[in-house]
């Protein structure tokens, strides 16, 4: 019973590590984005990537290693629909964060090059940006779609 409920707490909590840390890391990127200014973004995207690597990388190994032994302790088969589907956002999550992890340390480049140079954010840099932007979309909501099949568990299939 304390296994199961250790298990439970720290899925959960990876769970809105997850999400949470996504949405701030977003947060604050769009905000320093919205400045121009070059110092701000190399410091806030230098920070973020910090998080990224610190928070989201760690929940990222341990979501499916606490989903494996969860599904173990309470008897859950894995190929349960809803547990099927949570893999296969899981999956599409990753395949946009991880060029998304790319882009920051690209953006944070660019922006401390700038700073170096004294000179103005790059077409690159906007370009990058906007690739950044439309790539959190999908993984936020596939990240939303997971936290409500972890809780209603429904039989789709």
């Amino acid at each position: 019973m304390l296994y199961e409920l250790a298990l439970r707490w720290v899925h959960i909590v990876g769970a809105a590590v997850l999400f949470g840390t996504g949405a701030g890391i977003a947060f604050f990127m769009l905000v320093a984005h919205q400045t121009r200014d070059a110092k701000l973004i190399a410091h806030v995207a230098g920070t973020v990537v910090l998080a990224d690597t610190l928070f989201t990388a760690t929940a990222v190994v341990v979501q499916p290693i606490t989903g494996w032994l969860l599904a173990r302790a309470l008897g859950w088969d894995l190929t349960e629909s809803w547990i099927l589907l949570s893999l296969g956002l899981y999956v599409l999550t990753g395949l946009f964060w991880l060029p998304v992890v790319w882009i920051q340390i690209q953006l944070r480049n660019i922006a401390q090059d700038c700073v170096a140079q004294n000179t103005p954010l790059t077409s690159r840099y906007f370009r990058l940006f906007r690739i950044w932007f439309a790539c959190g979309f999908p993984a936020f909501f596939a990240v939303a779609a997971i936290l409500w099949l972890m809780l209603a568990r429904p039989e789709l299939w």
